[in-house]
This record gives C-alpha cells, sequence and structure tokens, in this order.
C-alpha cells in the first residue's frame, strides 16, 4: 500500500517542468505541509527541515526543482484563504489508500517540533475530513506515526 504512493508520488516527479501549476498535486502537497507547520503560527527550522525532506523523498526531487517546488506550495500557501482547493486537487489524483497515507504524512510534519499543538491537529482533521479520509484512520495514523517516533501521544 505504501509502496503504491511512494509509486505515484515519485511518478508525479518525473515530469519535466520549469513551472508547478497550481493544480499540480505536488504543489497541493507543499501548500498543505506548509499550511500544518504555519497552524500554530511558528515554523520551526526543524520543520522546515521535514517538509523538504517530505518533498525530496516523495517525490524524487533535488536542488533546484526541489526548491521550486517549496516555493510554489509555499507561495500558494500564502495566496490561498483555505485548504479547499489543495484537497480537492490530492482527492482526485489519489485513491482511498493515498490519501490515508498522505494524512500519515501530515502527522509527520506535526510531531516534527517534537510536540503536537492542538493547532495543528485541527487543521490535520479538517484536512481528513476534505479529503474523505475517516477518523478512525486520522486517528490511526497518528498513532502510528507517534509509536514511530515514540512520542507520548495522550489524544
Amino acid at each position: 500500500m505504501f509502496e503504491q504512493l511512494q509509486k505515484f508520488l515519485q511518478g508525479l516527479g518525473t515530469e519535466e517542468q520549469a513551472e508547478f501549476s497550481r493544480d499540480d498535486p505536488r504543489v497541493a502537497a507543499a501548500a498543505l505541509f506548509f499550511h500544518v507547520i504555519d497552524a500554530d503560527g511558528v515554523a520551526e527550522p526543524v520543520e522546515l527541515e521535514k517538509v523538504k525532506e517530505l518533498l525530496e523523498r516523495r517525490y524524487g526531487l533535488d536542488g533546484a526543482e526541489l526548491q521550486k517546488l517549496i516555493d510554489a506550495g509555499q507561495q500558494a500557501e500564502d495566496e490561498s484563504i483555505d485548504f479547499y482547493a489543495f484537497t480537492s486537487v490530492l482527492k482526485r489524483h489519489l485513491d482511498a489508500d493515498q490519501r490515508v497515507q498522505f494524512i500519515e504524512l501530515l502527522w509527520e510534519l506535526v510531531y516534527a517540533d517534537g510536540v503536537r499543538q492542538e493547532l495543528e491537529d485541527n487543521v490535520v482533521w479538517r484536512v481528513a475530513e476534505l479529503m474523505g479520509v475517516s477518523d478512525r484512520d486520522r486517528v490511526l495514523m497518528r498513532q502510528r506515526v507517534a509509536d514511530r517516533i515514540g512520542a507520548q501521544d495522550s489524544g
């Protein structure tokens, strides 16, 4: 299941593009990543590094192409009034299992600084809801990430 998402995401990154469009699922993913880490009002350096790591790992980009995606995602997030546009792009491009796995990536960002903030938690809940991911799957992904990194996860 995870391999399918990874292949899909890597496949998206193989297209030669000078620019990333707003409808590009990679930009939508990056924008949502920024939305999560900005939710508590402080984007910690470790969170920004995690965004870079996830985009690099998932899309097989590096150097200038990775920076273009980061810049496009940040700009899209800065210009957005909500994240419905991003979730709808991803919902069109990801199957049900891939959407659950995407929520797992968001939890990785939430826990990147070692603290699960209520505002970040709320963003993941809203994104999951818009992408059609069940509460059960959202919580299971949160617990999976918390267990993997050894975080205390009381909620």
